[in-house]
């Protein structure tokens, strides 16, 4: 088959390797029908996650149509349309039992640090990822979420991790009504995360980027209110919109290659001397009010980071964060999707084969031709 494979920091292509096998009776074969690049893929192409191996392949955001399931499998059939979550997880222990797939103790039990997730190193369990014509897929009858006949696969693609990843952030935010909820970053999580805020009754969302076109995109489609840091202190003019206090709410949608500090971003993203750039974190902390709540949805990686404790506990603050548990979202934004409320498919500005995944890479993590983001159809030619 064909599959994106990482040959080394900031080089990935397309190759042949061996077509997945049944590996284990709950095992299903997915041929994949659409394929996303994440942020989160981003971290792995500047070598900013550990483990990360020549020749894996990544992705994990994708759906497809079952090929093949191995003999102990129920629930899904050869055939059917499906969605996966991108993190893997058993249904079964402690934490699957209590919803939190994300935190699955039986697909990456060399470490508590993450579960088993497709197309992340080997950190997270050396799973090859959907950016390939063919998968394979652990545990398909608990993962697999079918995807109904009047949903296209590019608007059920995002519930596989930007969209439920985003709604996860708002919840976090344990929204009652009319806050302000700032969002760093408008990227696809930040950009359904201000949507999944208004959803929640937000009275005022604000989306802070760097780059123009994102901010236009997220004022357009969400009509949301937008702040560039590269033409303001955030911090102080958020201040400035919120009597003095801050925001009720930050959600960092941005992880651990933020920019606005050239030092933090010297010692965490190039000489990998802290787990990435704590600024997004920082900004969230001073710009939340005393009591307010900090989503911290964005990647970062172990084990340590400058974070701003001090801060932080003196302003009686509370952070929440986590990867999204996303199978137990999929009912819920099938159903808003259904109804006509969002359509996540208008975040996929680039729509490609796969055979040109490697330069969309560079054009997605440059940010170059108003990328928002990225679709791939790895067993489809597109004209």
């Amino acid at each position: 088959m064909r599959a994106l494979t990482y040959e080394g920091p900031n080089h990935v292509a397309v190759s042949n390797k061996p077509d997945p096998k049944i590996e284990h009776p709950q095992d299903g074969i997915v041929r994949v029908d659409t394929a996303a690049i994440c942020g989160s893929d981003l971290h792995l192409l500047h070598g900013l996650v550990p483990d990360t191996r020549i020749g894996f392949t990544f992705g994990h955001e994708f759906t497809g149509t079952i090929e093949e399931v191995g003999r102990q499998v129920s629930g899904v059939s050869v055939g059917d349309r499906v969605m996966l979550p991108f993190q893997i997880f058993c249904g079964g222990c402690f934490f699957c039992e209590r919803g939190l797939t994300s935190c699955c103790e039986n697909t990456n039990p060399a470490t508590d640090a993450g579960t088993g997730i497709y197309g992340y190193s080997h950190t997270t369990g050396g799973y090859d990822g959907g950016q390939a014509q063919y998968v394979r897929v652990p545990f398909i009858g608990v993962d697999a979420e079918k995807i109904p006949e009047d949903v296209d696969n590019l608007d059920a693609l995002p519930v596989t991790d930007a969209f439920t990843t985003g709604y996860q952030a708002a919840e976090m935010c344990r929204l009652e009504g009319g806050e302000t909820v700032l969002v760093l970053g408008a990227g696809p999580v930040g950009l359904f995360a201000a949507w999944s805020a208004w959803a929640m009754g937000a009275g005022r969302v604000i989306v802070v980027d760097k780059e123009q076109y994102r901010l236009d995109f997220a004022r357009d489609w969400l009509g949301v209110e937008t702040l560039n840091f590269l033409e303001c202190d955030v911090v102080t003019t958020v201040k400035g919109m919120t009597e003095d206090r801050g925001a009720d709410a930050t959600i960092d949608a941005v992880g651990c290659e933020a920019a606005g500090s050239p030092m933090h971003r010297l010692a965490g993203v190039k000489l990998k001397l802290e787990a990435g750039s704590p600024q997004a974190v920082n900004t969230a902390i001073h710009a939340t009010r005393k009591g307010g709540t900090i989503s911290l949805i964005g990647v970062y990686g172990p084990p340590m980071i400058g974070v701003d404790l001090g801060t932080y506990m003196n302003k009686a603050q509370t952070m929440r964060t986590g990867q999204a548990s996303v199978k137990r979202y999929m009912p819920r934004l099938l159903e808003h999707i259904r109804a006509g409320r969002i359509k996540p498919s208008r975040v996929f500005t680039h729509r490609r084969p796969l055979e040109e995944a490697p330069a969309l890479y560079h054009t997605f993590a440059q940010k170059k031709d108003g990328c928002i983001k990225v679709a791939l159809f790895p067993n489809a030619t597109l004209h």
